[in-house]
């Protein structure tokens, strides 16, 4: 196994700073504008430039999350680059959470954040998408945008993402070690949305959902697969609850996420 090269980024996103790492496979320093990877026998994406995951956090989680850190370490030794940042009053970038949350501002900094990939001239022109929770549903929102903008996603993993926000069980309205305590109406003004009409141009999807999450209900995989289009899978973890806390299917996530991503590169 190869040495895997971080890198500490900032972007701007609006008038924030925003900052995270980037992960590039072996061979790879950060510095050059031409990776060569080795040839392998095994699954490996084989380009001069490698490409690219670009991760989006959930509500009040962070670039630090145990799913993209694991993505992190797996991605390049496939011959992937991941890119995990902290949104806007998140983590290390700029801003407070209560000023700085909304989905509108999530996809924003999403954008930006592959505008910003683009921009190094470091990677191939083919990017991916992963979203946990608010950060699947900000890749979904994200999406048309950037097919707008020439940038059509080769394809994308959610984990318990969020479709429509009326569906939520439980609105982490208390205080705790990350923020002040939230009013309801913070929720009804910056993360009420319906985003089943968004998947018009999706594709290239894998879903992952737990049938007794606590948070996010199941049927919002449902609607996702529903509208997505093929090639498209839904894996449903039977007891699994929003922040798959089960061995199994962190171990089932994690290689069925490299899979699907090495193929997405490869179609």
């Amino acid at each position: 196994m190869g040495t895997i090269t971080t890198k500490k980024i900032e972007f701007l996103s609006d008038d924030r700073i925003l900052r995270g790492v980037l992960h590039f496979p072996e061979n790879s320093t950060g510095k050059s504008s031409l990776y060569r990877i080795k040839p392998d026998p095994s699954n490996r994406i084989k380009n001069e430039k490698p490409c690219i995951v670009i991760g989006s956090h959930g509500l009040e989680g962070s670039k630090d999350s145990a799913k993209q850190k694991e993505l992190a370490k797996a991605l390049p030794e496939k011959g992937i680059a991941f890119l995990r940042f902290d949104h806007r009053g998140c983590g290390e970038s700029d801003g407070t959470f209560e000023k700085d949350t909304s989905l509108e501002k999530r996809r924003s900094d999403l954008i930006n954040a592959v505008e910003y990939v683009h921009s190094l001239g470091l990677f191939n022109e083919k990017i991916a998408l992963f979203g946990s929770s608010l950060g699947g549903s900000t890749c979904i929102a994200a999406w048309n945008e950037l097919v707008v903008k020439g940038i059509k996603p080769c394809g994308a993993v959610l984990c318990s993402a969020l479709v429509k926000s009326i569906t939520v069980k439980k609105i982490p309205v208390q205080a705790n070690d990350h923020r002040p305590a939230l009013p309801l109406d913070f929720f009804r003004k910056n993360l009420l949305f319906d985003l089943s009409g968004k998947m018009g141009t999706i594709n290239n999807i894998l879903i992952f959902h737990g049938d007794m999450d606590e948070t996010v209900p199941v049927e919002n995989a449902g609607v996702i697969y529903k509208n997505a289009k093929h090639p498209k899978k839904l894996i449903i973890h039977k007891n699994g609850d929003h922040r798959m806390s089960s061995k199994k299917d962190q171990q089932e996530f994690l290689k069925e996420s490299i899979i699907w991503f090495c193929n997405c590169f490869n179609r």
